[in-house]
């Protein structure tokens, strides 16, 4: 992708700027609902205390640096738990939409939708609008906020362009249908809640993607925690089908080429 695409910092498409912070995070927001139940709580209280966690794992990225964040809000299969679970969830990403926009814009983050539309009320599809609208001018940070999102539903969407308008269905042109092809792929992925599974979460996007799963319940995780992750990260060789003898060659060609087009 053209580093100049989203007017984002310079980073070596093989990581991270200067090979320490990834360029790209993708977190699993996962266990919300066993933090309420340990605490004798509706579960939508965990969904309000995860926002409380989001809003502190947003501003640690901001200080270390981190390019991009995407966090998956709302799965395509969430549609099948409890009726009231799900109105709480729409209900709290409005008032979210209406609280926390305007300080997320003052600190230069650019919001981002991804997601099926399709099955959302015209309130909520006019609160992401807004908010894509109102921040499109921000360079500091991409936050994509994935809601009613499906790796599966991205592919199947991106097919479906191509198909329509004709055109030939490669990798590169399916990467520029999907859903975040306006951001670089992610290079580090933290699932919060002990589980060890992407649950259908950028497929596509992941395939040279550095996993780390912890079991702290996501309100508990905190830029302590999101530290240990980014150590995690920086231990990582990140060979990309390239033997060790190799990689120094081909970061350093990586890095001038960016530069290069940036």
């Amino acid at each position: 992708m053209d580093a100049s695409a989203t007017s984002m910092p310079v980073v070596d498409p093989n990581g991270s700027p200067e090979g320490r912070i990834p360029a790209h995070v993708a977190i699993v927001m996962d266990g919300n609902g066993r933090w309420a139940r340990q605490r004798w709580l509706p579960r939508v209280a965990g969904h309000k205390q995860g926002v409380e966690s989001l809003r502190r794992v947003v501003r640690a990225c901001l200080e270390r640096g981190v390019p991009v964040l995407s966090v998956f809000a709302f799965s395509s299969e969430n549609w099948s738990r409890p009726a009231d679970e799900v109105s709480g969830l729409m209900e709290l990403l409005s008032m979210a939409l209406q609280r926390e926009v305007p300080s997320l814009s003052d600190s230069g983050v650019r919001l981002h939708f991804p997601g099926d539309r399709s099955g959302l009320s015209a309130r909520v599809v006019q609160g992401l609008e807004a908010a894509e609208r109102n921040t499109a001018h921000n360079r500091r940070m991409v936050l994509n906020v994935c809601f009613n999102y499906g790796g599966r539903w991205d592919m199947v969407q991106a097919a479906r362009q191509l198909a329509a308008s004709g055109a030939e269905i490669t990798e590169a042109s399916l990467s520029k249908a999907m859903a975040l092809s306006h951001v670089p792929d992610p290079d580090l992925l933290i699932r919060t809640g002990g589980e060890m599974r992407i649950s259908n979460f950028l497929l596509w996007q992941s395939a040279y993607t550095e996993f780390v799963f912890t079991d702290t319940l996501w309100p508990d995780f905190d830029a302590a925690e999101l530290d240990r992750a980014l150590a995690e990260f920086a231990r990582r060789e990140r060979r990309f089908g390239k033997t060790s003898e190799q990689l120094p060659q081909a970061q350093a060609s990586a890095v001038a080429d960016t530069r290069l087009h940036a």
